[in-house]
């Protein structure tokens, strides 16, 4: 039998004693060695199908801590426009937020592109690690324009919503949102933000927001671990 085919067959074989182990989301699978013994199968095998229930989103792995049962997945409404707290919060989910990185820079080619400005004009960098449930999911990275917004870095940008920032000290009201969506694999950064292995597969969800006048104000790359989101939209057909 072609070594592809023992991986799919004990991938089955595998989800299926996880399912009995009485795991819940969240939990911690046995070990590799356990699992070995269990299924009499050799390592390369194993972790091959392993990787398979991964890339079907249904276990993930953590950075020296081994392979875990994956909770539901968070329903991601891309026209809904709510900020991350109050999205993971209206599914009764538990949101967290940390600050990584917030300082001045100069632009780089492609945030001066998105935001309609030169190659190194001064923006505002923020970078924020989110989590669902106690686990970090999210790895996202701002751009914002330093005119817009002067002076943001003096809040507390872990625990306040920048779309609510941005109304409520600025005036300015997110009107329109652009969107590029894609799949890539986490740099060094993003995956020690994760706890994941750098080039592990991720969500990419970029947006370049709009302000009430039409200007592009700022600009977020959302890096998602792939089994935490499920994109949707609902749209009315151009006639």
């Amino acid at each position: 039998m072609p070594a592809s085919q023992q991986a799919h067959d004990l991938r089955m074989t595998l989800w299926e004693l996880l399912t009995q182990h009485t795991l819940r989301p969240g939990d911690r699978l046995p070990s590799e060695r356990q699992l070995l013994e269990h299924l009499n199968t050799t390592r390369i095998t194993l972790r091959e199908a392993l990787s398979q229930l991964e890339a079907e989103g249904r276990i993930y792995r953590e950075s020296r801590r081994g392979w875990f049962l994956s909770p539901p997945r968070l329903r991601y409404d891309l026209l809904a426009g709510l900020p991350f707290h109050e999205m993971v919060e209206s599914q009764r989910r538990r949101a967290a937020t940390e600050l990584l990185e917030a300082h001045e820079t100069a632009a780089s080619a492609t945030v001066a592109r998105r935001l309609g400005m030169a190659e190194g004009t001064p923006v505002y960098r923020i970078v924020r690690a989110r989590s669902i449930d106690g686990r970090r999911v999210l790895y996202v990275e701002h751009h914002l324009r330093v005119d817009c917004f002067p002076d943001i870095l003096a809040f507390d940008l872990a625990a306040c919503s920048l779309t609510e920032l941005y109304r409520r000290e600025y005036a300015i009201r997110v009107s329109r949102v652009s969107f590029e969506l894609g799949s890539t694999g986490l740099g060094h950064r993003a995956a020690s933000a994760l706890h994941a292995a750098p080039g592990s597969p991720v969500q990419r969800i970029t947006r370049i927001n709009h302000d009430q006048n039409g200007r592009m104000v700022d600009c977020d790359d959302e890096y998602w671990r792939h089994d935490a989101i499920e994109l949707t939209l609902s749209a009315a057909p151009q006639s």
